[in-house]
């Protein structure tokens, strides 16, 4: 019987498959020898591959495209980053190499778009979308960067006091509002509905009293985002629904009302065995939407979606090595790694989001069950997988090995660093690691370089208060 560790991926999924291969018994991503990285760099190190967020708005596009095409869709189809998945320069500059739109959640957001601009990488035609609760400092910040010529840009009003305050600071100027749906959560929530948004059977009141015949103000968008994500399901569909019939509503009392923003919500590959048919989803809401608006003779609404996770999930990944096996019973053996797993994958353990996690080196020896554990001294700071009944299973190896096992998470590229807080103070003291890019050039060869060396304690005394800056 073969029980080596490339037997039991190769039997459980289709192997090789994109972005992971073989070279000898060493894993390589996107054909990078990850070996190479790690004779490189050492480990802990968390890596982001640019060209894969590229690759990613290159398929959206078109698809979306595609779709439009073959349903006679005569609206247009824009692309938005968030820049909340992941706000690292050479993160958003690379998506801005593909021409992405933008979307910002909170005042900050706007010093970035800033930034942006003065470096040449975005101009005033750039269509910027606003979401999330607006605090006073947001929306002034928003108005401003109005005046400042950005004429692309559009509010959307996550609550009904918005309006009035908005008014207030655009002191007459005209300014594009979208309005967010409330959407109705899963059964399995905490809570009904959502608290983002407006409920939908207050919209269309809301319209008549407060947006209808003011010159100042111009409806554009409807904004309807499932938290769960587009799923083909009863779910995703009847919440859909109920925003295209309240998109027709509003249309027909609003000739200003042009578009219909998605949100975000693709999910991205987080098993071996992951399936997802993107070009069927993208063919089913192009076509609901046609065939909604036909109905009532109304044109096609220009399509938006604001993609974060799907657009740089699947670039990023942290190696680690295992420090040492521990048999704490008769059943249950520990894989022990040189960092905190809390710290480096916090959606690991906060919200028990999985990650693809696969051995980098031999996957000629024979597997066992185990358990994946960080160094804090957490109950929390572990890891395991649903995939093979809860434990992992992983190669087993003998404590004389002269090369340590070593471990990657894949497909870590969203969220994981501004939750736990990048370059701040992290638990147990236990540094964030090594931060590399790995890029290709014009000919496709790969190079790589430190972005950012593993934090030091001198960086995180001088947050805590134990050293001064000198003088």
């Amino acid at each position: 019987m073969k029980n080596t560790y490339f037997d039991l991926i190769e039997q459980s999924y289709y192997f090789p498959q994109e972005g992971f291969d073989l070279r000898g018994d060493s894993l390589t991503f996107h054909g990078i020898s990850l070996k190479y990285l790690i004779k490189k760099y050492g480990t802990p190190f968390r890596f982001i591959y640019l060209p894969k967020i590229g690759e990613q708005i290159k398929k959206s596009r078109n698809l979306f495209n595609k779709a439009i095409k073959k349903n006679n869709y005569n609206g247009k189809y824009y692309y938005c980053y968030c820049t909340k998945c992941n706000h690292f320069s050479h993160v958003v500059n690379e998506a801005l190499k593909h021409n992405v739109n933008l979307e910002t959640s909170s005042s900050y957001d706007i010093d970035l778009i800033l930034h942006l601009f003065k470096d040449k990488k975005i101009d005033k035609n750039r269509k910027i979308i606003h979401n999330g609760y607006k605090t006073q400092e947001y929306l002034s910040k928003i108005i401003e960067l109005q005046r400042l010529g950005f004429k692309n840009n559009i509010i959307v009003l996550d609550s009904i006091n918005e309006l009035e305050r908005i008014e207030k600071l655009a002191n007459g100027e005209k300014v594009k509002v979208g309005i967010r749906m409330a959407i109705n959560e899963e059964s399995q929530s905490a809570y009904y509905t959502s608290r983002l948004g407006i409920r939908h059977t207050n919209i269309p009141e809301f319209f008549q009293k407060q947006i209808k015949g003011k010159k100042n103000i111009e409806l554009k968008m409807l904004h309807f985002f499932v938290d769960s994500g587009i799923k083909d399901s009863l779910y995703f569909w009847g919440e859909f629904q109920k925003a295209m019939k309240l998109y027709v509503e509003l249309k027909k009392q609003c000739d200003s009302l042009d578009s219909f923003n998605l949100g975000g919500g693709f999910p991205i590959r987080n098993h071996l065995g992951f399936e997802y048919d993107y070009e069927y989803m993208i063919k089913e809401i192009v076509s609901n939407i046609k065939t909604a608006c036909s109905a009532e003779n109304l044109p096609d609404p220009d399509i938006y979606t604001e993609f974060g996770k799907y657009t740089v999930g699947e670039s990023g990944a942290i190696i680690f090595e295992v420090l040492e096996q521990k048999q704490q019973n008769d059943t249950e053996s520990w894989y022990i790694i040189n960092n905190s797993l809390m710290n480096t994958i916090p959606d690991s353990w906060s919200i028990f989001e999985k990650f693809i996690l696969l051995p980098i080196n031999k996957w000629n020896n024979e597997y066992k069950r185990a358990n994946i554990g960080g160094i804090s001294c957490d109950h929390s700071d572990y890891y395991n997988s649903e995939d093979f009944n809860q434990e992992v299973l992983l190669p087993a190896y003998s404590d004389d090995d002269k090369e340590p096992l070593y471990l990657g998470f894949f497909h870590t590229g969203a969220y994981q660093d501004a939750i736990s807080g990048y370059g701040g103070i992290k638990h147990c003291l236990i540094p964030a690691p090594k931060h590399v890019i790995i890029d290709r050039d014009e000919k496709g060869n790969f190079f790589d370089y430190v972005y950012r060396n593993e934090q030091s304690a001198e960086e995180m005394f001088k947050i805590l208060g134990y050293t001064k800056d000198e003088e």
